[in-house]
């Protein structure tokens, strides 16, 4: 275990590598439980309280992956003076981000004890060695597409398995977080590479926009799909809005939003006991026989014969 860097006490530089920025939160906030530091994996543990204390952010120089482990909170962020965006967050959800611009933050956790999270930093080389492996590296830095909120199985299993090992009675293997760390640098690359341009911060929405779209897709998942309440919330004309969107994440808003429906779907299959037809409904569809065959091209696999694991 590596003992902590000294938090700067200047202001924030507009750019750091991931991993130092926990630096950048007060210590009363913002309790370091554990870190393991190797020359492409870097895994840091911490336990959040609540803070009403605007926190300045820096852009990050490369991908950081953070789960949460236990706890709920509402996070806020904004940048500028721009409003404040919500989003309340859980144990499994998960973001991504390579922020191309400062931001402040701040948080409400659901209890006293706070909530603990994972950051995870995973080196550009191991992320190329991922995307030279599926054939997907063309010449240039492989990027991975903004995430807020979200869950995703693979993602959890990979990051639980490093937070074990790396908070069991043992020592801690080195070979083991980097295998585990390689396949998930191969899940994320599979599942989230950008597949144009790398990202032009002047070209792409801004993280706390796509934030705040995705956010209200998902409270929003039974509803129809609007473009026009997507693009007005963002302060932007639909063309616009549907272009920049696409660019931070690879997909189309209308592609994102049934992305986001299937996701909901798939959980509500395997955590609950809900009907096929009740879950059809609370994902937006009012026909069964579509909503299957909207989820079997998205699967593989009928809402039956997922949830009976076939």
């Amino acid at each position: 275990m590596n003992t902590r860097r000294q938090r700067p006490s200047s202001s924030p530089p507009e750019r750091v590598p991931a991993h130092q920025v926990p630096d950048y939160f007060p210590a009363s906030v913002h309790l370091p439980i554990g870190q393991s530091v190797s020359p492409q994996v870097q895994v840091q543990l911490f336990r959040h309280l609540s803070t009403r204390q605007s926190l300045t952010v820096p852009a990050v120089a490369e991908p950081l992956l953070v789960l949460v482990l236990s706890g709920t909170a509402v996070v806020e962020e904004r940048v500028g003076n721009e409003p404040w965006t919500a989003n309340a967050v859980a144990a499994d959800d998960f973001f991504l981000t390579m922020s191309p611009v400062p931001y402040e933050m701040r948080w409400q956790t659901g209890s006293a004890e706070g909530f603990e999270v994972i950051h995870l930093y995973l080196g550009q080389d191991l992320l190329e060695l991922a995307a030279r492996d599926l054939g997907a590296s063309h010449g240039r830095a492989t990027k991975l597409r903004e995430v807020s909120g979200e869950r995703d199985p693979e993602v959890s299993r990979c990051v639980t398995s490093i937070h074990r090992e790396m908070t069991s009675a043992r020592p801690a293997s080195g070979l083991y977080l980097h295998s585990v760390a390689q396949a998930l640098a191969v899940h994320l690359v599979r599942r989230y590479r950008t597949t144009d341009q790398p990202l032009d911060p002047t070209n792409a929405l801004p993280a706390y926009k796509l934030h705040r779209a995705v956010a209200t897709m998902q409270a929003g998942l039974d509803s129809a799909f609007s473009l026009d309440r997507l693009a007005t919330e963002a302060g932007m004309s639909v063309s616009h809005f549907s272009r920049m969107f696409s660019k931070a994440t690879g997909q189309s808003p209308s592609r994102y939003f049934i992305h986001l429906r299937m996701d909901a779907a798939r959980q509500q299959l395997l955590a609950s006991d809900l009907s096929i037809l009740d879950i059809a409904l609370n994902v937006g569809y009012a026909s069964p026989s579509h909503f299957a065959q909207v989820f079997k091209r998205h699967t593989g696999l009928t809402p039956r014969e997922y949830r009976q694991g076939v």
